[in-house]
């Protein structure tokens, strides 16, 4: 390990940490700065999405219990409201109020008619009202308590409690990166459209729901006595490409392809412009913020590249310096052994840092392909590099001044049918210091944002401010199986399979229907919010195996034919799917991500991606 270090800094991929030092971002909207609680991720391209997400700020937990499994009680009954299912609700979210708001005597349960006041043990809690709310804060996040005797469920409840609405997502990103299947000029155009029209607050998505029209809108503010108004949408990010690819959308004088990272650095912020001026129906910033989040930087130098770019783009629009704020999203092994470095590089506008475990474990396998085969793919989340990772992060974030000016950020949470395990296992995000967490719908927020109530992060920070920030030697142990291997043969088939499921069920609708992220059926039939990094850490195992003689390529060819039949089956009710077969574009994309892996940049699968789906577009308009 020390020589192995010493190489690492011979060759620059390691640079001596920077002298200590703290942050100065400045003009940061409270929900990044002062906040705790979840972020959604949502794909640019898709309208009726992004305006979930941006609605996502306020979220029913009525609703969230009575529709997912978050609650031990038996599942709502078929053909309308199940009454049995409505009580163990109710009685969830007031025993919910009981510990974040408690009473001076009693329970929320036994609360009768509110009319005479509501007496709670801290009254500070108490914020204001409206028609039929009560707002309380706790934590930093309000908990709004509705009273309507009218209401279907209020009628039937002794306080007239119709529901209990919390604040959920307090900021979400608007994706244009993994989540996005955005190979050209059309396909930038949709996105940078959509992100404009949610800047201007005037972006609108009709659809067909139940035989009737469905127009959806970003929601307005919410007003309350006293003149308080809270917004009424989650802060927005917005996801750019990372450094790598370059998009026909524009070509430079000599015919060549520009660089979409600066394609997405100077259209997403002219378009948040129309925030920043007024010129729209809504804003988001009220501090005079743009928010991007940069993904897939390797160290220092493309951080420090990314605040030159930024620079630029200020310079061109006539912005002041450091109005675009920079989320920096630790996912490469560089710029985790480098992490504080990488923060100094950006220090003066960032506002983000973040792990992630696919893409973060994807390029910790292409980083060290020759070293070894690499262990099975579940017991690299017990591996001892990316418990180092995850607690560094906050250490170092922490150490560079980001508690009280930015986002210290964990991943996400991919089973949105899954709820009762988020509820048990995601409190271990905000548990570790990090103010937000990733989610995959508001339902999913609205559930986390309990967690938020349970752990006080900032209080948490404190604890953890103070603790030895583990050095490089578990970060830099390379996950291979340690005295060779010993897999069975049906072991190593079963990883195969499992690799090749994945990678089959995701390829074929970003080929075929450009879907960059929807919930996909894993081996297992359990639905995953799946976007392009489970493409990396997959494709990149199975080519560490093939290459180092765990597995033929006869073995990989056949797992993908019998799994190609299983997705096949996963999507028989899809009338726009088509089938899995050797000759199908989709089909070949997702075999030369695994039989040309190790030639790709970093294990990216950006670029195999968008040849085949530019093919495919091709074929389609043929």
């Amino acid at each position: 390990m020390p020589a192995y270090q010493d190489y690492l800094r011979e060759i620059g991929y390691s640079v001596e940490p920077p002298a200590p030092f703290v942050i100065g971002t400045q003009n940061v909207d409270p929900e990044i700065a002062v906040m705790a609680g979840p972020q959604l991720v949502v794909p640019a391209l898709n309208d009726r999405f992004v305006l979930n997400a941006a609605n996502a700020r306020w979220g029913s937990l009525y609703d969230a219990f009575y529709g997912t499994d978050a609650i031990d009680a038996p599942p709502a009954r078929p053909g309308g409201y199940d009454p049995v299912r409505g009580a163990a609700v109710v009685a969830a979210a007031k025993a919910f109020l009981d510990e974040a708001v408690p009473l001076t005597s009693g329970k929320w349960a036994d609360l009768g008619d509110p009319s005479g006041g509501i007496e709670i043990a801290d009254p500070s809690q108490y914020v204001g009202q409206n028609e039929k709310g009560r707002l309380f804060r706790h934590n930093g996040l309000h908990i709004e308590v509705v009273f309507d005797p009218d209401h279907p469920i209020g009628r039937d409840d002794p306080s007239g409690i119709a529901d209990v609405i919390l604040e959920s997502a307090l900021t979400a990103i608007i994706d244009l990166e993994d989540s996005v299947a955005a190979v050209d000029a059309q396909d930038k155009v949709l996105g940078y459209s959509n992100w404009l029209g949610l800047m201007r607050g005037d972006l609108q998505s009709a659809f067909d729901k139940g035989g009737k029209t469905v127009k959806r809108s970003a929601n307005p503010d919410r007003s309350y006595s006293g003149g308080l108004t809270l917004q009424g949408r989650s802060l927005l990010f917005v996801r750019n490409v990372g450094h790598l690819m370059t998009n026909p959308a524009i070509l430079l004088p000599d015919g060549s392809q520009a660089p979409e990272g600066i394609l997405d650095a100077l259209f997403t912020s002219l378009c948040a412009m129309h925030d920043l001026q007024g010129l729209g129906r809504l804003r988001n910033s009220r501090t005079g913020s743009i928010y991007i989040v940069k993904p897939k930087m390797h160290g220092p130098e493309e951080c420090a590249f990314t605040n030159d770019l930024f620079d630029a783009v200020e310079d061109i629009l006539g912005l002041v310096r450091h109005t675009i704020k920079v989320g920096v999203m630790d996912e490469e092994r560089r710029t985790s052994a480098n992490l504080a470095a990488c923060i100094n590089a950006v220090k003066d506008r960032i506002v983000f840092i973040n792990t992630g475990f696919l893409d973060r474990t994807g390029d910790e396998m292409h980083t060290s392909m020759q070293a070894g085969p690499m262990i099975r793919k579940a017991d690299m989340k017990t591996s001892s590099w990316i418990t180092a990772y995850e607690s560094r992060n906050v250490g170092i974030g922490l150490a560079c001044g980001l508690s009280g000016k930015a986002q210290i950020g964990k991943g996400m949470w991919a089973a949105p049918d899954m709820m009762a395990d988020m509820m048990t296992q995601k409190i271990g995000h905000p548990m570790t210091g990090a103010n937000t967490a990733w989610v995959p719908s508001p339902t999913a927020a609205t559930l986390h944002a309990i967690h938020y109530h349970r752990c006080d992060v900032f209080a948490r920070q404190k604890e953890v401010a103070g603790m030895e920030v583990s050095g490089l030697e578990p970060l830099l142990t390379i996950p291979v199986a340690a005295n060779g291997h010993n897999w069975s043969a049906e072991e190593v088939a079963q990883e195969l399979e499992n690799n090749a499921q994945g990678i089959l069920g995701y390829v074929v609708r970003w080929i075929d229907q450009g879907i960059g992220c929807s919930k996909v059926p894993d081996i297992n039939d359990i639905g995953l919010m799946e976007d392009r990094a489970t493409l990396r850490i997959s494709s990149q195992h199975i080519a560490n195996w093939m290459h180092h003689g765990i597995c033929t390529a006869q073995q990989v060819d056949a797992a993908f034919t019998k799994m190609a039949a299983k997705v096949d089956a996963q999507n028989a009710g899809d009338p726009l799917y088509e089938k899995l077969t050797p000759d199908s574009i989709a089909y070949k994309a997702a075999r030369a991500l695994v039989f040309e892996g190790t030639k790709q940049p970093n294990g990216y699968t950006e670029p195999l991606l968008h040849k085949f789906r530019l093919e495919k577009k091709a074929a389609l308009a043929s």
